[in-house]
């Protein structure tokens, strides 16, 4: 694969979203902390995973590296385990 660097529009799109994807990122875990509820902050934990899977995609496109594609993937299918775990949760203090 070449470089980035043959390609200064890329490179400055690959760094702008590095940075875009940070600073939500810390705006995210800001929300966590200071989430009202429990369901609040399952969806800022949702979106936090999702920014971290675009971190590592931003990266892979950075590197040329696709082996790290593989924990982008664990950690959406961990992701969406909690996901049913937490609605079945829900579902059960629902019920009673």
């Amino acid at each position: 694969m070449e470089s980035l660097e043959a390609y200064p529009i890329l490179n400055f799109a690959v760094y702008f979203s590095f940075a875009c994807l940070t600073v939500s990122l810390f705006a995210g875990l800001y929300r966590l902390l200071a989430g009202p509820s429990l369901p609040d902050r399952i969806v800022v934990m949702d979106l936090v995973a999702s920014l971290v899977i675009g971190l590592i995609i931003t990266y892979i496109m950075l590197t040329g590296q696709p082996v790290y594609l593989n924990v982008a993937v664990i950690i959406a299918l961990l992701v969406f385990m909690g996901n049913i775990a937490f609605a079945k949760y829900l579902k059960r203090r629902i019920d009673l």
